[in-house]
C-alpha cells in the first residue's frame, strides 16, 4: 500500500500505517499518532481504561482537533 497523502504529490513512498479515520495509507511522515481512551468492561459491571495508540493522516487528525477544539467551548 502506498501513502495516499504521498499520491497526490506525485510520490511513490510505503505506507507504514493505515488512518484509523478513513483508512488512507499513511507514511512515516504523514502519520499522525495520538492516544485514545479504550474502556473495558461490561455496562452492569466495573471497567477500566487504558490508552491505545491511534494513527490518523494528517487531514483526519486536523478534524479530530476542530473537533476537540469546539466541544471545549
Amino acid at each position: 500500500m502506498q501513502c495516499l497523502d504521498c499520491r497526490t504529490e506525485s510520490k511513490d513512498t510505503p505506507s507504514v500505517g493505515v488512518c484509523q479515520g478513513c483508512g488512507a495509507g499513511v507514511c512515516e511522515s504523514h502519520a499522525r499518532i495520538t492516544s485514545r481512551t479504550v474502556r473495558h468492561g461490561t455496562p452492569q459491571g466495573p471497567s477500566a481504561q487504558s490508552e491505545a495508540r491511534w494513527v490518523l493522516c494528517k487531514v483526519c487528525a486536523e478534524a479530530e482537533a476542530l473537533t476537540a477544539t469546539a466541544l471545549t467551548l
